[in-house]
């Protein structure tokens, strides 16, 4: 099975949140909020809160749930949440869902996280229809239905989320809440990776490699799996290991072979025939092999 068909998001929800209002450029709050001048911008957001802004309440709750500048509160950040909320503002309603959903601050409730979820999803809110999606796959907080989650996934993806995108491309190659179609499943892969998504890249290169719904494309297969390799991913690291192995797409090379190898094997994944090419390698080779694959691993670690 893929890696795709292995996994989807469903372990938390998201809850990263890039916090843009509309009136962002004409709101000193949030100009000072961007410059980091957290203090500034919790004293200008109340002045701005006072006047009925509900883009300031919810930046009133970022701060709070950060403790940017000021002690972490999630009793403040909730109230502040709920009050950008109680006025509209999807991005408030998306992160009491998500204090919610969490119990940090609220009692835990997933049903009413569900419902604050959907709210900010009908507001256009990406992260919202995501996990309103991961909500009707797991089928806690709603009924489990695949098809609302498809249907949900789908707008994420189409608002430019890279992990909507990416599950989405899982939905049409397993048919899951849509009819199973390989060249969308490609399509929605590939638009996850070219959004940089590693994990997207690795599935990709393998549609690419072997023709699944999309034209055979061996070079940009491998530039995927460089791209995923070079960002961590082990599945992207054996593939390329395996190019270098055979000299498919790429001048054969076993240091590099097995310096991605290495790599991949120490993240967990095995591959018999590349431990064969290790047996094979002169000391000279392993050595180079060690010491690339070490240095990769401190580049990593200084990044």
């Amino acid at each position: 099975m893929t890696a795709q068909g292995t996994r989807l998001w469903l372990a938390a929800l998201v809850v990263a949140i890039a916090w843009s209002p509309a009136n962002s450029a004409e709101s000193p709050a949030y100009a000072a909020y961007a410059q980091g001048q957290y203090l500034t911008a919790l004293k200008l957001a109340e002045a701005e809160a006072e006047k009925g802004s509900k883009e300031a309440y919810t930046l009133l709750g970022e701060i709070y749930e950060g403790g940017l500048g000021v002690a972490q509160d999630l009793s403040k950040a909730a109230d502040s949440y709920a009050k950008g909320a109680d006025l509209g503002d999807a991005n408030a309603q998306f992160s009491l869902g998500l204090l919610v959903a969490e119990g940090r601050g609220l009692r835990k409730d997933l049903k009413l996280a569900a419902n604050l979820f959907e709210k900010a999803a009908d507001g256009g809110q990406a992260l919202a229809q995501y996990n309103l999606a991961l909500i009707y796959l797991d089928g806690k907080g709603r009924p489990a239905d695949e098809k609302k989650a498809a249907e949900w996934m789908q707008k994420a993806a189409e608002h430019g989320l890279p992990l909507a995108a990416y599950d989405l491309g899982g939905f049409y190659q397993f048919g899951r809440g849509v009819a199973a179609d390989k060249a969308k499943a490609a399509e929605w892969t590939g638009r996850a990776a070219e959004a940089g998504l590693p994990e997207a890249q690795a599935e990709y290169g393998v549609m690419l490699f072997k023709g699944e719904g999309v034209p055979v494309d061996e070079k940009l297969a491998a530039k995927m799996f460089r791209m995923g390799a070079e960002q961590g991913n082990a599945v992207a690291q054996n593939r390329l290991a395996r190019l270098y192995a055979n000299g498919v797409a790429v001048k054969a090379d076993p240091v590099q072979a097995a310096k991605w190898h290495l790599l991949a094997r120490a993240a967990g994944v095995s591959d018999f025939n590349l431990d064969l090419l290790l047996a094979k390698l002169t000391p000279e080779q392993r050595a180079a092999a060690d010491k690339a694959a070490e240095e990769w691993q401190n580049d990593r670690l200084t990044e």
